[in-house]
């Protein structure tokens, strides 16, 4: 629970929550076509009080990406302990796209027409950008990941891992592939 949430009266909390699950359900059925008023409606309160939480559709999309920036973290930090640079690597990548596989609204959130307001979760995606940053490092310097990677190919590969995560297509088979053309030369 953010800082925020916690000065938040309990009824103003519950609102938050149920106005965050109506929308992670209604984005998961139906994308991006979902109007704020249906998802007030889903969550049972008004337009008004899911505007006093979210000024609008794209900071109720940053507060999805926000609460699973909160997993994603814990998911990096857990491959960071991985000793071996390549496996940490490995399990950084995979249990970031595990974890987005079972979440919808997310990967709607971050592949969406509509860009999250990054504002609003900054601290969550540095830290995270932090340990992906370490993680990195290590397998370059091990010679596991070729040493022109960088973060943003790492955001390359799990976009198109999480565009891949629809209509029974194998995002792992892409992810598998990718991973053989970063492998640094001297591991092939």
């Amino acid at each position: 629970m953010t800082e925020a949430e916690l000065r938040m009266r309990a009824d103003a909390r519950r609102n938050r929550r149920a106005i965050l699950d109506a929308a992670r359900d209604l984005f998961t059925e139906r994308g991006d076509v979902v109007q704020i008023d249906e998802i007030a409606e889903r969550a049972g309160v008004g337009v008004g009080t899911l505007y006093r939480h979210f000024a609008d559709k794209k900071a109720l999309l940053a507060a999805i990406v926000g609460s699973r920036f909160e997993a994603m973290t814990a998911v990096a930090r857990e491959a960071e302990q991985v000793e071996d640079p390549g496996e940490s690597f490995r399990a950084l990548l995979l249990g970031y796209l595990e974890t987005a596989e079972t979440d919808a609204a997310y990967r709607l959130a971050v592949l969406g027409p509509e860009e999250p307001d990054w504002q609003e979760i900054n601290d969550e995606k540095q830290q995270f950008g932090e340990i992906v940053e370490r993680i990195l490092a290590r397998a370059i310097d091990a010679g596991h990941v070729r040493d022109d990677f960088t973060s943003a190919d790492f955001v390359l590969i799990t976009r198109g891992a999480m565009a891949n995560m629809t209509q029974g297509r194998d995002w792992r088979r892409h992810v598998e592939l990718l991973l053989e053309g970063i492998r640094a030369a001297a591991s092939r």
